[in-house]
C-alpha cells in the first residue's frame, strides 16, 4: 500500500506536519505510519473562534447557496474518492472495499444535504388578531462540534457536518486521535470550495 506521504500527494494536498506527540499506526500491522504535532487549550481556543467567525459569514448565506456549496464538495469527494478510501484503509484498518462504501457514505450526505438546502421551511398558522399572520422562521443555530470514532473516521463527520452547513453552521470536527490522516486529508481537499465562496468561510 502506498505512503500516507505518496497519497497526500495524490491528492495534490502536502504531507501533514511531522511531531512528535501523536503516533500513528496501521492497526493491521502495528507499523508506524507516522507522527504527528498535537493541538493544545489555545489552538482548540483558536479553532473555536474562528468557528464563530466563520459563522457570522455562513449564516447571511442564502439555503440554496449553502447547499451548492455542499453540492460541490460532493463532486470534490467523487472526484478523489479512490485516494481518500486508501488513507481511511490504511490508518482505520478497514479493507479498501469498506472504506470505499466509507467514502460513499459522505457523497451521498451530500447529496441529501443538498437537496434538503432548498425546502428549510417552516409552518404558517392562523392568527386570531385580524391582520396578522404567524409563521415559523428557522435561523442557524451556531457552530457544531462533532466528535467521531476511529471505526468510521469520515462518515460519522460527514452526516452531522453536510446538514449543520446547509443550515448556516459551521462545524469544528475533533476526529478520533487513531484516525487523524482522514480528518486532515478531508479537510485539507474541502476547505478550497469554502474559500472560493468566501474566504471567511474557510477557517
Amino acid at each position: 500500500m502506498a505512503t500516507h506521504a505518496a497519497l497526500f500527494d495524490a491528492l495534490g494536498l502536502p504531507t501533514p506536519p511531522k511531531g512528535d506527540a501523536l503516533r500513528v499506526e496501521n492497526p493491521s500491522t502495528g507499523a508506524e505510519i507516522c507522527s504527528l504535532p498535537m493541538m493544545d487549550a489555545a489552538d482548540a481556543d483558536a479553532a473555536v473562534a474562528s468557528a464563530q467567525k466563520s459563522f457570522e459569514a455562513l449564516r447571511e448565506v442564502p439555503g440554496p447557496l449553502r447547499g451548492e456549496l455542499v453540492r460541490r464538495m460532493a463532486e470534490r469527494l467523487r472526484e478523489h474518492k479512490a485516494t481518500l478510501s486508501k488513507i481511511v484503509s490504511l490508518e482505520s484498518g478497514k479493507n479498501y472495499q469498506e472504506a470505499l462504501g466509507e467514502v460513499q457514505e459522505m457523497i451521498d450526505i451530500c447529496d441529501f444535504a443538498t437537496g434538503m438546502s432548498r425546502s428549510i421551511g417552516g409552518r404558517t398558522m392562523h392568527s386570531e388578531r385580524p391582520g396578522h399572520r404567524m409563521y415559523e422562521q428557522w435561523h442557524p443555530l451556531g457552530p457544531v462540534l462533532c466528535i467521531s470514532a476511529f471505526n468510521f473516521p469520515v462518515a460519522v463527520w460527514s452526516w452531522n457536518a453536510a446538514l449543520a452547513l446547509i443550515c448556516g453552521d459551521p462545524v469544528i470536527w475533533k476526529p478520533s486521535l487513531k484516525t487523524p490522516l482522514s480528518a486532515i486529508a478531508v479537510h485539507g481537499l474541502l476547505q478550497p470550495i469554502l474559500a472560493d465562496h468566501d474566504p471567511a468561510l474557510a477557517s
